[in-house]
């Protein structure tokens, strides 16, 4: 019986010490734990809730071969070495797709078919101001030039990477500030304000930028939302 417990004890083992040690672990789990009550207060079927806990189930192993191939290099290759720090990429960007695809998926699935019909009917409608799809790419282009003015005026970092004012944040809460005026859904706002903070937190974890620039992205990314959909004619 107790030969029969151990591969069950060091595979527990393995994913409590994953949760103690890896912070990007935590935030999955507690990201999973918001998905989670978001489709329970949305009611989805039960067909709905399972293909979210595989594709959570898929993000939380990636993140786990991705802790284990870390460890594993650093035993090989105390020193850097340019192939180690490849397996590490290769390892994250692992991670980052299975997280975008999930993303992706429970989007689509929380938001439900009929939302996306009047989605879809509104950014083809023509509106008395501008159509909705000529203010995604107008705010579009307006965050890249603002976030592209402001790193010009920062000290640091390249246009692509790094900088005065974050990108990535910038147009991730300028999306989220569309949702929030296109879906007359308190939950579908609140998951895509969660999503956007999830790549702000992406970048700060990555040591690109501060949380100071962060929150100038994000304060960037709102104002330009709010301006063609909170203030111009609809």
């Amino acid at each position: 019986m107790k030969d029969f417990l151990t591969p069950f004890r060091a595979a527990f083992n393995g994913v409590i010490h994953t949760f103690r040690t890896q912070r990007h672990m935590r935030i999955h789990l507690t990201v999973t734990l918001v998905t989670m009550l978001g489709a329970l207060a949305l009611g989805l079927s039960t067909r709905e809730l399972l293909i979210l806990l595989f594709m959570i189930t898929f993000v939380l192993v990636a993140e786990m071969f991705n802790s284990a191939i870390e460890a594993t290099v650093d035993l090989i290759s105390p020193n850097y070495h340019p192939l180690a720090k490849f397996a590490k990429d290769i390892a994250a960007g692992a991670v980052l797709v299975t997280t975008v695809m999930a993303i992706l998926v429970g989007a689509v699935i929380m938001v439900g078919d009929e939302q996306w019909e009047r989605i879809r009917l509104s950014l083809t409608a023509d509106t008395i101001g501008a159509p909705v799809m000529v203010r995604i790419i107008a705010g579009t282009l307006a965050v890249i030039v603002a976030v592209t003015i402001g790193k010009g005026l920062g000290r640091h970092g390249r246009v692509l990477q790094g900088g005065q004012v974050s990108g990535h944040s910038a147009l991730g809460f300028f999306f989220a500030t569309c949702v929030f005026f296109l879906a007359d859904n308190a939950i579908v706002a609140a998951i895509s304000v969660l999503l956007a903070g999830i790549i702000a937190q992406s970048r700060y974890e990555a040591k690109f930028h501060s949380l100071f620039e962060l929150t100038l992205g994000a304060f960037v990314g709102i104002v330009v939302g709010v301006v063609l959909f909170g203030l111009t004619p609809k």
